[in-house]
């Protein structure tokens, strides 16, 4: 399996300098604050959606451009990583979740009113600087996406009180929660390198469908056993989301088993044990593995939108990003 380290080695020195522009671009003269976003920034995740920004980026500029649109890139790049980053802190308190990346969330450690103010003034800082510096394209394009973002948690959370999913549903869910965002990131590359109108939607294109695979993926470990107690987590079916595993095996149950699930399911809050009878249905039904096909079709499309750029180190890390995706383990 290849590595996240591999696949930045080629852009290492521009991530580096990424790393600092944040740092100085988001600090706070608020004691508290500074506290918050210190602890967020040592605990950011696998820096997926902004490492797309740089890499696009890349494979779209000569070593000259890159000089003169870095800074681009790193507005771009900031701008996408922190309005993730406000969104986890935020679902963090609607989900009343205690834990991120394993260690304790910022909603467990300041409380849910600090957690959601550190989540707006993350969101309020990244596009106050994106404003005076004056890349008034980069943000307008990422606030589409932003938009798309809140409208997808918005429909997750009327299906899950309905508990009516359908595949096109599931679809729309993904695309505008995940998928949108990680297009919108390697778009967002092509952009601040001056790309084609054709660059940019090819990008942008090639990240919604890595995003879809993504998020399919997600949905696909959440089934996987924790190393504590060699159980499936399975944390959707218990907030009575109904992913793509689950969706497989009710889309071809019999109509008693399909209202047998769904009892279960609506039911799960009062009886988590309910969760037992939802897992192996999913384990014994192959949910597993039809949602991991649906995931490999979505990587080979990303993949065949990389066919027309020239072989680079920088194509070469943006295929092996495609199988990190497929392959990862959490």
């Amino acid at each position: 399996m290849t590595s996240l380290n591999r696949i930045k080695a080629p852009i290492n020195e521009q991530i580096a300098q990424y790393d600092k522009k944040v740092s100085s671009w988001l600090k706070s003269d608020s004691g508290a604050i500074t506290n918050i976003l210190t602890y967020i920034h040592s605990t950011r995740g696998k820096g997926i959606r902004p490492l797309l920004v740089m890499l696009t980026h890349s494979l779209h500029t000569t070593q000259e451009q890159r000089e003169l649109t870095n800074d681009r890139c790193y507005i771009g790049a900031m701008l996408i990583e922190m309005i993730h980053t406000a969104s986890l802190l935020h679902d963090d308190v609607v989900d009343e979740a205690y834990v991120r990346r394993g260690k304790p969330s910022a909603h467990a450690l300041w409380r849910s009113h600090n957690a959601v103010l550190a989540g707006d003034y993350i969101l309020a800082k990244s596009y106050s600087v994106g404003l005076k510096l004056g890349e008034y394209d980069i943000v307008r394009y990422i606030t589409q996406a932003m938009e798309e973002l809140c409208d997808g948690e918005f429909l997750q959370s009327s299906q899950s009180e309905k508990l009516k999913m359908t595949r096109s549903i599931y679809l729309d869910i993904i695309y505008k929660k995940t998928a949108t965002l990680i297009g919108a990131s390697s778009a967002t590359g092509a952009i601040a390198a001056g790309a084609t109108k054709e660059s940019i939607e090819l990008m942008k294109s090639f990240g919604d469908n890595l995003g879809m695979a993504f998020q399919i993926k997600d949905d696909i470990l959440d089934f996987e056993p924790t190393k504590n107690t060699g159980k499936s987590n399975c944390a959707d079916i218990r907030e009575r989301k109904i992913t793509l595993p689950l969706l497989t095996v009710l889309e071809e149950a019999t109509p008693s088993e399909h209202k047998k699930i769904i009892s279960l399911l609506s039911n799960i809050r009062n009886k988590p044990s309910n969760a037992n009878y939802i897992i192996d249905s999913v384990m014994n039904g192959g949910g597993i593995e039809k949602a991991y096909d649906v995931m490999q079709q979505y990587i080979t499309a990303a993949k065949s939108q990389l066919s027309g750029y020239a072989d680079s180190p920088i194509k070469s890390a943006l295929l092996e990003l495609c199988d990190y995706i497929a392959d990862r383990k959490k």
